[in-house]
């Protein structure tokens, strides 16, 4: 394993991964900035280049979760003819933010790996939803990053409103910093821009149209990302295209990712714990230890939920979500089950043949 300098931890490299299990001595340590396709980007001490996954590596994992993602740090081999790699092994992750895959298909999808913070990005105007961000904030923590909450386009709504929002959120128990900025007129945007640090990883996650783009041009000082106007509903349309590892100029580093119209929970077990600890406060009263804090006579969060402390729409999305977690979960495992079944019958027949 390379010795801990700036080469490696502009890009993030810390401490805690010093102490795994390293590369072997053939292949060298790189981060992943951007996938296309089957074709990885790959930043390492000298420069960038590009990579695919060996084939050994997609011989021995069959998971989707088990595949590099942007802000990984892999194991790879350059070829010194043509800089092109091939990548080996992932190494473990310290932080990871992932979901539940879009649509029916009950499979886990990475967002990003290794992310110290992961900034939550909401719109003031149109987009604002106190359900939306209790639910991104259980993945963020369930995943071992840090939260922020950005709320942008403050210049669209009065201060009336926006302090309004702001109390909003603190009313449901949320106690994470809270930012607000405006694009258009750069107030706070500053202020927002001080608290990136020189190799810490930020990921930006939230609906389309909400300004991500825009502020990451404005912290690169280019269009490095292209941009487009909400549409005349005020939904946002789609700009970013592709999970991108980007160095800033003060030296911190930011993941852009795609607008996501669905954020489904999966494993978030923890996660909901943690952006639930408000409520969950109360439980340590019930009568019941295993009480489901639905119907038991007893139960100190129902007694809050109807004394007012804590508010109906805070409790309902918290067995929403909880609900949604279980019914994933079981799912998944299901389906995990199924897929090593599967494998050890074609292992067994290629055995027999």
């Amino acid at each position: 394993m390379p010795n801990l300098d700036a080469d490696l931890t502009r890009f993030g490299w810390s401490a805690w991964f010093e102490a795994l299990d390293g590369c072997a001595p053939e292949y060298g340590l790189a981060r992943v900035a951007a996938i296309d396709r089957d074709l990885l980007w790959l930043m390492d001490a000298a420069g960038s280049f590009r990579a695919r996954l060996a084939g050994r590596f997609l011989h021995s994992h069959t998971s989707a979760g088990d595949y590099p993602c942007v802000g990984d740090w892999v194991c790879a081999e350059k070829s010194p003819v043509d800089d092109f790699g091939l990548v080996y092994r992932v190494l473990a992750r310290r932080t990871a933010l992932r979901r539940k895959s879009a649509g029916d298909v009950i499979e886990a999808q990475m967002i990003a790996a290794n992310v110290d913070t992961v900034i939550i990005v909401q719109s003031c105007h149109y987009d604002f939803n106190v359900k939306r961000l209790e639910r991104y904030l259980v993945m963020v923590r369930e995943g071992g990053a840090d939260p922020i909450i950005l709320l942008t386009k403050t210049d669209r709504v009065t201060p009336e409103v926006l302090a309004a929002q702001l109390a909003e959120i603190r009313a449901a128990g949320i106690t994470v910093p809270v930012l607000t900025l405006s694009n258009v007129t750069q107030a706070g945007v500053d202020d927002f821009q001080r608290t990136l640090l020189p190799a810490r990883t930020y990921c930006f996650v939230g609906s389309s149209g909400v300004g991500k783009s825009t502020l990451i041009n404005h912290l690169i000082g280019s269009e490095w990302q292209e941009t487009q106007g909400v549409s005349g509903s005020g939904e946002g349309r789609h700009t970013t295209v592709r999970r991108e590892l980007i160095v800033l100029p003060g030296g911190a580093l930011v993941i852009d990712n795609p607008g996501m119209r669905e954020f489904g929970i999966l494993g978030g077990e923890s996660g909901i714990e943690g952006g639930f600890a408000d409520l969950l406060g109360f439980a340590e009263a019930c009568r019941y230890r295993n009480c489901s804090h639905t119907s038991e006579a007893g139960c100190a969060v129902l007694e809050a939920v109807n004394s007012g402390a804590i508010s109906r729409a805070h409790y309902d999305n918290y067995l929403k979500l909880r609900a949604e977690s279980a019914f994933h979960d079981l799912s998944y495992a299901e389906k995990r089950k199924k897929d090593r079944d599967f494998g050890r019958f074609l292992k067994s027949v290629k055995k027999d043949l």
